[in-house]
């Protein structure tokens, strides 16, 4: 059962609906391959910012935007995001994976970065009637999705050091595949780190992700899929992937590393440990030293290792290894554990399930397209 809209009696700012957004709609199909992110669907949102207020959306064509070239987020990374899917299997209206999640972490990473919070109406606005308006282009198979991308960004132009006084916040969809299907090759980086201690490393910001594309070349070169980043003081415990939150199972229970302000607190991180102790699972958020979990794994107390995010959904790991060649072996198409878990999360995404946790929120009417007047 899908759960309605929060509402924390923020006003309803309005929102407006740009000419031709109809035909464009109309105009739309879809490839035949999707990828992940790679398609993009007709329609966008847009709230600006401005005067320190919000000003009405607007519901427009997908497109190219325009930025003055001194817009702060161009010189000074002032910007945030968020990712996040609808979901619509078997001919059903599509519905939202805990969106009011995202929100939260929006939030909280805009405030580290000194951008205005985005209200929950705007955001509401935005990821509802987006996924509306792009309804009839999500793919209908198990494990894709529309994948949402709401983002934030300041737009001033000043070359000033300074906080943008004039943001933007978007939300653009993408019919998508699976990011990562089959299990996935992972190598433990010793040397960089992704993140400073007591930076913005538990933030969802671009340059987070700017700064690990360096070792995920060295990964491509060396055959490995993505990093596995260890904590940035000791270069000992392991932290997470790139994009994604790591669980091992050891002598029977779950592990995964716990929040130390420089690791992304995971929406489906939070969504798997729940799901594992309502079926009973011992779960420990813990400190795991990479050398002790290769010993794990050589001596079978540790039986198997999963990664998790938004995009990659549940993703096994087949094996951990070292930039001089060497490689620890997991079970290649991943665990009992994995795979059970993976298909109970999916199974309520997709409406297989009852969603005893209240995770999946409905559309509401009024961002129906005959709602909206287009």
């Amino acid at each position: 059962m899908t759960q309605p809209v929060p509402d924390h009696g923020i006003q309803d700012t309005g929102f407006q609906l740009q000419d031709g957004l109809d035909e464009a709609i109309a105009a739309f199909c879809l490839p035949e391959v999707l990828g992940f992110g790679s398609v993009f669907g007709p329609a966008m949102f847009r709230a600006d910012y401005r005067d320190g207020q919000w000003l009405p959306g607007e519901f427009q064509r997908y497109g190219p935007i325009a930025l003055e070239p001194g817009a702060k987020v161009l010189h000074y990374a002032q910007e945030v995001f968020e990712g996040l899917k609808a979901y619509r299997v078997d001919g059903r209206e599509a519905a939202l994976f805990r969106p009011e999640m995202n929100w939260r972490r929006l939030n909280s990473s805009a405030a580290r970065l000194c951008l205005p919070a985005v209200p929950e109406s705007v955001y509401v606005d935005g990821v509802f009637g987006v996924t509306a308006l792009n309804e009839a282009f999500i793919p209908g198979a198990s494990g894709e999705s529309l994948y949402l991308r709401p983002f934030l960004f300041g737009t001033e132009s000043n070359l000033g050091m300074g906080v943008a006084r004039e943001v933007s916040f978007m939300v653009i969809a993408s019919p998508s595949q699976a990011y990562h299907p089959g299990s996935m090759s992972l190598l433990i980086e010793r040397g960089e780190s992704r993140v400073a201690g007591g930076g913005i490393g538990a933030a969802k910001v671009g340059g987070n992700y700017a700064c690990a594309l360096q070792s995920a070349a060295r990964c491509a070169e060396l055959g490995y899929d993505l990093t596995l980043w260890l904590d940035p003081v000791k270069r000992r415990d392991i932290e997470e992937l790139s994009g994604m939150n790591f669980f091992a199972v050891v002598d029977g229970r779950l592990l995964t590393p716990t929040l130390t302000g420089s690791i992304l607190a995971g929406i489906t991180r939070d969504s798997v440990i729940q799901l594992a102790r309502s079926r009973g699972l011992e779960v420990e958020e813990t400190s795991i030293a990479v050398d002790e979990l290769l010993e794990w794994i050589a001596q079978g107390r540790c039986s198997e290792c999963f990664a998790c995010g938004t995009a990659a959904i549940i993703a096994p790991i087949r094996e951990l290894g070292e930039a001089d060649g060497r490689r620890c072996q997991l079970p290649p198409e991943g665990g009992a554990i994995t795979a059970s878990l993976r298909q109970a999360l999916l199974d309520i995404q997709e409406g297989r399930a009852e969603d005893t946790f209240g995770w999946m929120a409905a559309i509401p009417d009024r961002y129906r397209r005959s709602s909206m007047s287009l």
